[in-house]
């Protein structure tokens, strides 16, 4: 079997899994399961072969014209070079791995056959993707999980928060789709074609007329796919669906799409040097602004949804100093310790009983009762943190490495303030990453509190799924040398000057971060909030406002008294209530677009009722009231019909001799 005959079985296996799926789930439930997880498993294993042949070495493309279009054809087009064959693997696992989780995870929901369904859905979408050597094809699979998404953010529709969730996610991925699709229109036609390959030799050939307008077009919808400044919104509020959902969402799926693309066609963005500048203030927005914003959530989730937008910003600003392979190596590596974590934080609000992390920072015995995800998100958290040498340490620093090199001017093309804006905002969110990511841990896992309920042992697919991905979570950085082929053929070792102070300022951040936990800490011996855990078998834990509240009297009165058990507000002083609330974005978009948009409804909603509706009523009226005029005339009586008769006609009589009389 050819290399493109498997690459075409990839994205179609899981399409077919879904398929059957959704039209089995009702009628044959038990083979919901094998339905959801064969094809995946089968999709990966063939993903790796597919890898394996290609080898790093030159690309591989195959093409069929889908339809004749007129000027600018559409083709069923594969490309497979060193980037597409390790993302697609990634996707395969991480997909795979879901799936197995959502088995023991989602073994008691009712509707976990259109969940499972969806989540292959989901994964055939971005293997298309992944494969696509024509942007019109990419196109549909972009589209697909944007409807995907919806669906299973969305999939607790009950809750009010999941509802506006999904919606939120599809409204502002849809924004920035729009100015996507019109970039890609005027990209094929300055190329002629929509093949990548014949616009990047187009680029080479300087065919681009448009370079700077059409790169920021596209970079709207990265932004809005890759949840990057100022389009982020919609994914912390994303972490209301199911937390498998979550997983497959941040790490290897819809958010790696944008950063994919970029990569894909890099030169086209490398054409315009104003776009790469746009580019890299944009990245260090995001790694920054998000960094502060997880170091002031309560919610395990969301912490990990905005260290999530953060480290895309770290891949963006890769590819904003051109390094397209340092980009990508990241989004690998963030893809298997991501995955991990969020599956990890699965396994805690099971275990718990609760999604809030401040009611964890008030449990104990968490890592006795669940020692696989205490490990394992141990791992993870480092690789987060990049301490070497955990995965994350090498693929940070081979961003930092182009960032360096970019801002010395030796990256042609690049300008060296995009390469200075994106090493001084990628080192200021290290040392914020290792701050969130040990407060995470200490407040997950050495809160002095309540025991939470015990909700039983964790099935063994969910643990098992941990231990898997905690493999390349340690392991993947260590390979970036033979990994070279697959990334242009490009280094990705770190040097000596990035490598410590990338790595001094981790642990700058992360011990900081301790010992403002010792210290509040010993502030909550002496005002012991975490008292309000209550009973250990109340469940839910009081919410953080509500203990507050309770215990009001012990800070003087001060309802907004900060809670002396985290640290985060010990850091950011001040800065936490606009940090925890997102900087007030949210707020924002919602004065200037949603209550101008709603007050438009409004308008059109009075105009429609009380103008046009009175129109048409009036248009009703009329001849309602005429024919009640006609039909009281219609009584059946002949006499009356005779004397009508008779008296129209002595006034016409006289009207004819008025009228003879006035002529003559």
């Amino acid at each position: 079997m050819t290399t493109t005959t498997l690459a075409v079985l990839v994205p179609l296996l899981p399409f077919l899994g879904a398929a059957a799926g959704l039209l089995l789930g009702r009628t044959a439930p038990g083979f919901v399961r094998p339905l959801a997880v064969l094809p995946t498993v089968a999709a990966a294993v063939l993903a790796a072969l597919v890898a394996v042949r290609q080898g790093g070495g030159r690309a591989i493309d195959a093409s069929t014209q889908l339809t004749p279009t007129g000027s600018v054809p559409i083709d069923l087009a594969l490309h497979l070079d060193g980037f597409a064959v390790l993302v697609a693997v990634l996707v395969g696992v991480v997909a795979t791995c879901v799936q197995l989780y959502s088995t023991g995870y989602l073994r008691d929901d009712p509707r976990y056959p259109s969940y499972a369904a969806l989540i292959s859905l989901f994964t055939s979408a971005m293997l298309l993707v992944v494969y696509s050597g024509d942007l019109m094809v990419l196109l549909v699979g972009w589209e697909i999980m944007g409807i995907c998404s919806y669906f299973l953010v969305g999939h607790y529709w009950e809750t009010p928060e999941a509802r506006a969730a999904s919606l939120k996610a599809f409204l502002v991925t849809k924004l920035g789709d729009i100015p996507f699709l019109f970039g890609l229109f005027a990209l094929a036609a300055d190329a002629g074609t929509f093949r990548i390959n014949g616009i990047l030799g187009a680029v080479a050939s300087g065919g681009i007329d448009h370079p700077t307008l059409i790169a920021l077009l596209l970079l709207a919808g990265v932004a809005g796919k890759s949840a990057q400044f100022p389009l982020h919104t919609w994914l912390p509020d994303a972490m209301a669906g199911p937390t498998p959902v979550s997983a497959l969402i941040h790490a290897a799926t819809m958010v790696a799409a944008g950063v994919y693309f970029v990569a894909r066609l890099l030169p086209v963005f490398a054409a315009s040097a104003a776009a790469l500048t746009v580019l890299a203030v944009m990245a260090a927005v995001t790694m920054v602004g998000s960094a502060l914003a997880a170091l002031a959530q309560d919610d395990i989730k969301r912490v990990l949804a905005y260290s999530t937008i953060g480290q895309l910003g770290y891949m963006t600003g890769a590819l904003a100093v051109g390094d397209r392979g340092a980009a990508v190596f990241h989004l690998l590596s963030h893809g298997a310790f991501k995955a991990l974590l969020f599956l990890g934080a699965g396994v805690i609000i099971h275990a718990a009983g609760t999604n809030s992390l401040a009611a964890m920072s008030r449990m104990s015995g968490l890592p006795k009762r669940i020692p696989d995800a205490y490990w394992t998100m141990t791992i993870a958290l480092f690789a987060l943190a990049a301490i070497p040498p955990f995965a994350g340490f090498f693929s940070k620093e081979a961003v930092l490495v182009a960032a360096e090199h970019a801002s010395l001017g030796d990256t042609q093309g690049v300008p060296s303030g995009a390469g200075w804006t994106v090493l001084v905002a990628g080192l200021l969110t290290a040392v914020l990453t290792a701050a969130y990511a040990i407060r995470l841990w200490l407040l997950a896992f050495r809160g002095r509190g309540a025991a939470a309920p015990d909700h039983g042992k964790q099935p063994i697919a969910m643990n098992g799924v941990l231990w898997l991905l905690a493999i390349p979570s340690l392991g993947l950085g260590l390979t970036a040398g033979y990994l070279a082929d697959w990334f242009d053929g490009d280094a990705l070792t770190p040097t000596v000057t990035t490598a410590v102070l990338g790595t001094g300022v981790a642990l700058v951040g992360g011990l900081v971060t301790y010992g403002a936990w010792r210290h509040t800490t010993a502030l909550a011996a002496r005002f012991p909030m975490g008292a309000v855990a209550a009973h250990p078998e109340a469940e839910p834990a009081l919410s953080e406002a509500e203990a507050i509240a309770t215990h009001a009297p012990a800070y003087g009165d001060i309802a907004s008294a900060p809670d002396p058990a985290d640290p985060g507000r010990l850091l950011l002083g001040p800065l936490h209530r606009h940090a925890a609330a997102g900087f007030h974005l949210d707020a924002v978009y919602n004065t200037l677009f949603v209550r101008p948009v709603l007050a438009a409804a409004e308008l059109v909603r009075f105009l429609d009722r009380e103008v046009v509706e009175t129109y048409v009523r009036g248009a009703g009226t009329a001849p309602r009231l005429l024919g009640t005029v006609v039909r009281r005339a219609q009584t059946g009586n002949v006499q009356t019909y005779l004397s009508a008769l008779l008296a129209g006609s002595v006034v016409l009589a006289i009207a004819a001799v008025i009228v003879a009389a006035v002529g003559a």
